[in-house]
């Protein structure tokens, strides 16, 4: 037998399909899938889980995570969980949204869900551009960003600030658990494994609104190297959307 011992290849979840992947290479999107699909095999809640996948990038969710999945509207991710949910609260449900479906025209149902505190829980995928429409200027688009709506760089006095979700929620009373993670690094993958699995865990404690938004990088629309658009999170995007767990209403187990 060689010294050499080769690396086994973890093994795919059950929770995930054996499908390939049509997202673009270094894009953050496959790796949360992944991360997703794992925490609701380890929770064992594969058989009573429904996913919401939104207009984007990601609106063919339903390819890659093996349980039942309800398509939502454009920006109508948390409606379509308040629904599925208020109708059936013995399941877990969760839906998986871009900064443009969630942050622009999904404005006003998340603010709602979570004032609510419906007991529901969103993975919120900030790359900070609209990814699957050509790279437009988005809600959370980093000031001084060239987009290709913003083609001299957003300004505030013309498009705005970037808006900051979790700590726009975390003012609301239903809302019980806002972490921001990212997963541009091998330390940053296992912090949000463990924020997904803790916002999971809090709509199966019956606490209320959880929410992870990740920090996730767009090679293409940013026109970097996946190395570069890497290292651009930590350097720059980092400043305006700062990690960490924004708000935590009880102790529940991660």
């Amino acid at each position: 037998m060689s010294k050499v011992m080769k690396k086994r290849k973890p093994a795919r979840p059950s929770t995930m399909k054996d499908a390939v992947t049509h997202y673009c290479p270094g894009c953050g999107h496959s790796v949360i899938h992944r991360l997703v699909a794992e925490v609701i095999e380890e929770l064992g809640i594969q058989d009573k889980t429904i996913g919401v996948p939104p207009a984007g990038c990601a609106v063919l969710a339903y390819n890659y995570f093996d349980v039942d999945m309800v398509e939502a509207p454009h920006g109508r991710g948390a409606a379509v969980c308040t629904g599925i949910k208020r109708g059936n609260p013995e399941l877990v449900v969760f839906s998986y949204q871009g900064d443009g479906d969630l942050a622009a025209i999904g404005t006003a149902e998340v603010i709602h869900a979570a004032n609510r505190g419906e007991n529901i829980t969103i993975i919120f995928v900030n790359n900070a551009v609209y990814g699957m429409t050509g790279g437009q200027m988005a809600p959370t688009t980093l000031l001084g960003m060239k987009t290709t709506t913003s083609p001299i760089g957003r300004e505030a006095h013309r498009e705005g600030n970037p808006v900051n979700v979790c700590e726009l929620l975390a003012v609301l009373g239903g809302s019980a658990y806002l972490e921001r993670t990212a997963v541009n690094s091998v330390k940053g993958t296992i912090r949000t494994k463990k924020a997904i699995r803790k916002a999971f865990r809090t709509q199966l404690e019956g606490r209320g609104f959880s929410l992870v938004e990740i920090l996730s990088p767009c090679p293409t629309n940013w026109k970097m190297s996946p190395q570069k658009s890497w290292e651009w999170i930590d350097e720059v995007m980092m400043k305006q959307f700062p990690l960490g767990v924004i708000k935590d209403t009880g102790k529940g187990e991660a």
